[in-house]
């Protein structure tokens, strides 16, 4: 049987011209029930230095199963309100794996 294999997301949030403020405190509800979740490893957000209305949300999980189940929660409907709000101009949303794990797996698959 393989391991799970960690991974991650992230997504840069841009806001509205002067609606950055707002932006940021509803982003800040994410924070407690996502760092609950299953399986979560590590849970972010961040304002850029540089640009006043760039977000970074980021999660590490410990598997695409936990962070799957995180996708479906209830608490990812903080997303459409922002859009129906229109407090944001883009949502741009990646998920990772990483290398070494997906590496290490293929060993351990081939190990045993």
């Amino acid at each position: 049987m393989s391991l799970p294999t960690p991974v991650s997301h992230c997504a840069f949030i841009r806001a509205r011209a002067g609606r950055s403020a707002e932006l940021g405190q509803r982003l800040e509800r994410l924070l407690a029930p996502s760092r609950h979740t299953p399986g979560c490893l590590h849970f972010a957000l961040q304002h850029s230095q540089c640009d006043e209305d760039l977000w970074l949300i980021s999660g590490f999980w410990a598997s695409q199963q936990a962070m799957a189940i995180w996708f479906d929660s209830p608490v990812m409907q903080v997303f459409d309100a922002l859009v129906n709000d229109m407090l944001v101009t883009s949502l741009d949303f990646h998920t990772f794996s990483d290398v070494d794990s997906r590496s290490t797996c293929a060993v351990h698959k081939l190990a045993s």
